[in-house]
C-alpha cells in the first residue's frame, strides 16, 4: 500500500516548480520540493566573470548528443531556484496573438486563452517585484537615432530586479547571466521559496535527484511516488514535474517504457517532441563614445516587419564585454573597444516541429535543427541584417554571434499542453493525458515560445495549475476528514 506522505511532490525548483510549491503550501497542502542541485554560495563567486563565464563552474557537465551523434553539453543549471537564479530577469507577458495557432509559421495553439493566465501573470509580477527602470543616457541616444526609422519601436522592459540594485554597481553590472549574492533579483528562491521557510507543511530537499516515477499498485497510469537516485522513496497523491524541458520528458519517457504504458497511451508518441529553443543572436555594437550606462537592459525593441522577434540590450558593462572578446586580441584593443560597446540580444520564435525532440538514453539526445522551421530561420536572418543596418546608420558598427545548440536558456515545449492526447501531452489543467495525479508545471508545456522570454509565463502557468489543484483539494478535505485520515490516504 503506497501511503502518501505528502499532498504533493514537486520535482524541480525553477520558475514553474517554485511557483506551484508556493501556491500549494500557502493554501495548506503538505508539499515536498525535490531539487537535483544544492544551494548556491553567497560569497560573491556567482558574480565572478572568470568562474561563471570562462570556467563555466556553475553549468551542468551532463554529456548529450545532438541529432547527428555529435557531443553536446547544454548550458543547464542544477541548483535551488534553477535557471531563474541566472536569468537576465526580463519578465514579459506573451501577447494575445501568441496564444493562437499559426500554421504558416509552424506554431501550435494554447488550450487556454490569455485571460486564463492574466490573474496569474499579475500575481507573478507582484511576487517577483517586476518594475521598469529608466532608459539610461547611452541607450537613449542609440534609440533616438535608431527610431529615425519609425518601424523600430521601443518600450520599457519589465524587470525582476530590486529598485535598490542601482546602489550596488557590481551587482547591477552582473545580473544578466549571473546569480545575485545580495538577493537583488526577483527569482524562484528569493521571491518564492524563501517565503515558505517557516511553514511546517513545506519540505525542501536539495541534492535530491529523482531517478524514477512510481505508479500506484495495480494502476500504473496513476503516478503516486518517486524514487531518488540514493534509493529514498516518497509518495503523494499529486506529482508535479518541473525539472525543465530537457529533463521532465526523460523522466516521463522512462516511466512509460518501464511500465509498458508507452504502447497504450496515445501521449507517449509526443513525449519529448516539439522542443523549442528560440533562434538567438548576440550582437556587440561599437561607436566612438565611451558607454557608461549601468543596468543597460531597460528596453525591449520590436519591429512589426518581424512579428515573431524582439531585441533587448544585454546587461553587460564594458568590463564584461571585454572578457567575452577573443583573447588573441591585444588587451589594450579589447579594453578600448569594450568601453565603447553596447550588447544586444536578438531572439525569434522558432515554431514547433515534431522532429525537434528530446530522446532519453545514455547519453540523452537533443535532436534539434532550425532547418525544420524555415519561416523562423528566414525571419531571424532578416531581423539580424535589418537591425545591424539600422545601427550602422545610427553610427554603430556591429558584430554578431549565433547562440548554438548548447544555449538552452529558453528551451521549452517537450511536453506540450493542448486539447487532445492526439496532439499534446498535457491538458489545459496541467495533467498528463490519461495519467491521473501527474502534472507538469515547467516550460515543457509551452506550445509556443513567443517573441519574448518565457520565464514569466512559466511562473504564471505554475501558479494556475497549483491554484486549480488547491481548490479541488480544499473541496475534498472536509469529506476526507470525516472518514479518517488513513482511509483518505488509501483512497
Amino acid at each position: 500500500m503506497n501511503v502518501p506522505q505528502y499532498d504533493a511532490i514537486v520535482i524541480g525548483s525553477g520558475a514553474g516548480g517554485a511557483a506551484a510549491a508556493y501556491r500549494l503550501v500557502s493554501g495548506g497542502m503538505r508539499v515536498l520540493l525535490l531539487e537535483k542541485g544544492g544551494h548556491l554560495p553567497k560569497d560573491g563567486s556567482t558574480l565572478d566573470v572568470r568562474r561563471v563565464v570562462h570556467d563555466g563552474e556553475y553549468f551542468s557537465r551532463e554529456p548529450w548528443l545532438d541529432g547527428h551523434g555529435n557531443s553536446l553539453t547544454p548550458e543547464e543549471h542544477f541548483n535551488v531556484g534553477g535557471k531563474t537564479k541566472w536569468y537576465g530577469a526580463a519578465l514579459l507577458r506573451f501577447s494575445a496573438r501568441e496564444f493562437l495557432p499559426e500554421a504558416a509559421y509552424a506554431c501550435l495553439g494554447w488550450p487556454i486563452s490569455p485571460d486564463d493566465l492574466t490573474p496569474y501573470y499579475e500575481q507573478a509580477e507582484r511576487l517577483l517585484g517586476v518594475r521598469p527602470f529608466d532608459c539610461e543616457p547611452d541607450l537613449a541616444a542609440i534609440l533616438d537615432r535608431l527610431q529615425a526609422d519609425s518601424a523600430w519601436q521601443s518600450s520599457p522592459m519589465p524587470m525582476g530586479l530590486s529598485a535598490d540594485i542601482v546602489n550596488h554597481p557590481h551587482e547591477a553590472a552582473h545580473f544578466d547571466g549571473f546569480a545575485s549574492a545580495k538577493n537583488l533579483k526577483g527569482e524562484a528562491e528569493t521571491s518564492l521559496l524563501s517565503q515558505l521557510q517557516a511553514r511546517t507543511n513545506f519540505t525542501l530537499l536539495p541534492d535530491a535527484e529523482v531517478g524514477a516515477l512510481l505508479g500506484h499498485p495495480g494502476s500504473p497510469a496513476t503516478v503516486s511516488g518517486v524514487r531518488l537516485r540514493d534509493g529514498r522513496i516518497f509518495y503523494a497523491a499529486r506529482i508535479l514535474l518541473a525539472a525543465g524541458a530537457l529533463h521532465s520528458p526523460r523522466l516521463l519517457s522512462r516511466y512509460l517504457s518501464e511500465t509498458g504504458l508507452g504502447s497504450v497511451l496515445p501521449v507517449a508518441a509526443l513525449v519529448g517532441r516539439y522542443v523549442k529553443l528560440h533562434l538567438l543572436t548576440a550582437m556587440v555594437s561599437v561607436s566612438l563614445g565611451i558607454k557608461a550606462d549601468l543596468i543597460r537592459k531597460t528596453t525591449v525593441v520590436i519591429n512589426e516587419r518581424f512579428p515573431h522577434s524582439s531585441i533587448q540590450p544585454l546587461g553587460f558593462d564594458g568590463a564584461l564585454i571585454e572578457a567575452l572578446m577573443p583573447r588573441f586580441l591585444p588587451g589594450a584593443l579589447r579594453r578600448a573597444v569594450a568601453k565603447r560597446a553596447y550588447g544586444f540580444f536578438l531572439q525569434t520564435e522558432d515554431g514547433s516541429d515534431v522532429g525537434n525532440r528530446v530522446q532519453p538514453g545514455t547519453p540523452p539526445v537533443l535532436d534539434y535543427d532550425e532547418a525544420r522551421l524555415p519561416a523562423a530561420a528566414l525571419e531571424h536572418r532578416r531581423l539580424t541584417r535589418a537591425f545591424q543596418t539600422a545601427l550602422l546608420k545610427a553610427g554603430l558598427l556591429s558584430f554578431t554571434k549565433r547562440i548554438g545548440l548548447n544555449g538552452t536558456a529558453h528551451v521549452c515545449g517537450s511536453l506540450v499542453c493542448g486539447r487532445s492526447p492526439a496532439d499534446s501531452v498535457v491538458d489545459a489543467s496541467g495533467q498528463v493525458h490519461g495519467m491521473p495525479g501527474l502534472y507538469v508545471v515547467d516550460g515543457s508545456v509551452l506550445p509556443r515560445s513567443s517573441r519574448v522570454n518565457p520565464a514569466l509565463t512559466i511562473y504564471a502557468w505554475g501558479l494556475r495549475v497549483a491554484d486549480a489543484l488547491l481548490r479541488k483539494f480544499q473541496l475534498e478535505r472536509p469529506a476526507l476528514s470525516q472518514i479518517g485520515t488513513e482511509a483518505a490516504y488509501v483512497a
